[in-house]
């Protein structure tokens, strides 16, 4: 009896240890998927990937987002694609990689194929505005490279996303 005593206290302890976290924030200005620019909680942002929008633009946005199983462009999106375009257009020699992603939700397969679709979509846009299709690149990450980890409408929108990097040389 004595040692459950002693015990309980020190598991509790451990438990409550356990379940506090540290979470990084994204350094990157990204567009919410309301057009707010306000990405939600930023305490559940992760930190970008190598490459992501450092050697873009300053105040290109790199990031459109999706609906729910879709990679249909809304207004919101073809604005941000349209400065995309520009930016390009005055580039000429860079060359970008558009990555489609997608939220947890749906097997690694079908989200493969719908941040593929998320890419190609981008690609499109970008050079049905002008740009040479041999500076656009595509690649799907599925939902393997969560924006913000958690299961909530929140973290999903923020996944359902396409993200412009430069193409590294």
């Amino acid at each position: 009896m004595r040692t459950s005593k002693v015990l309980l206290p020190i598991l509790a302890s451990v438990l409550l240890v356990a379940c506090t976290s540290t979470k990084k924030t994204d350094s990157v200005g990204a567009s919410s998927p309301n057009g707010s620019g306000n990405t939600g909680d930023s305490s559940s942002v992760l930190a970008p990937y190598p490459g992501d929008k450092a050697e873009l633009g300053k105040d290109l946005q790199d990031r459109v987002f999706f609906g729910f199983n879709s990679s249909d462009l809304d207004s919101t999106s073809t604005a941000i694609l349209e400065n995309q375009a520009r930016w390009l257009s005055a580039n000429k020699s860079k060359k970008v990689v558009v990555e489609g992603h997608a939220d947890e939700r749906g097997t690694r397969e079908f989200n493969l194929a719908l941040g593929e679709r998320r890419a190609n979509a981008v690609k499109e846009y970008l050079t049905g505005h002008g740009v040479d299709s041999s500076r656009v690149k595509t690649i799907s990450y599925g939902k393997e490279r969560p924006a913000v980890q958690g299961s909530s409408e929140e973290s999903w929108a923020q996944n359902r996303r396409s993200v412009l990097i430069e193409e590294q040389k």
